[in-house]
């Protein structure tokens, strides 16, 4: 089975004072969205920078996902250091990620542009980093979701296939 983490990065909601509203919005994304059977492994964590990166490698190297996904901490606040702690354990930056959430992003609010978004490498996991608002985050997957069984295939990770709707694209086989 395949195993996807899903991060949220906040720290109210990880200190209780807030509803944490990512975690079940990409769990549910996810259940609507990836027709390959899988399981969530989900952690909720304060805006730490060394919590965050050692929270992704746990998820990628002792939970064995091929996928992390998180959410929150992409502003411009001091306290948003989730692309720092990404790019940390990244073992390549992948910017087209972050380019296109911005710019699907920017076409429904302008200030779209302070995100910070990125995605990267670890292994043969693909790490990517989305904003906090619920809404946000299923246009920001809706739009780069289509790439990513490729690229989990290309760095050696398992099978995803997602709803015929998203048209993720596969070479054709040669």
């Amino acid at each position: 089975m395949v195993r996807i983490g899903v991060i949220a990065v906040s720290d109210r909601a990880s200190a209780g004072q807030y509803e944490d509203r990512g975690t079940p919005a990409l769990v549910s994304y996810l259940a609507r969205t990836v027709t390959t059977e899988h399981e969530c492994v989900c952690r909720l964590i304060p805006d730490e920078e060394d919590l965050i990166s050692s929270t992704i490698i746990e998820l990628v190297e002792a939970e064995g996902c091929c996928l992390v996904l998180t959410t929150g901490g992409t502003g411009p606040a001091p306290r948003d250091v989730t692309p720092e702690a990404t790019e940390a354990v990244c073992d390549r930056i992948i910017p087209g990620f972050g380019e296109l959430m911005r710019r699907i992003s920017h076409a429904i609010i302008p200030t779209a542009i302070l995100s910070r978004q990125l995605a990267g490498t670890r292994g043969a996991s693909l790490i990517i980093n989305l904003p906090g608002n619920p809404k946000a985050i299923a246009e920001c997957l809706d739009a780069v979701l289509p790439a990513v069984p490729d690229c989990i295939d290309l760095i050696g990770g398992p099978r995803i296939d997602v709803i015929e709707s998203l048209q993720a694209w596969r070479p054709p086989p040669s």
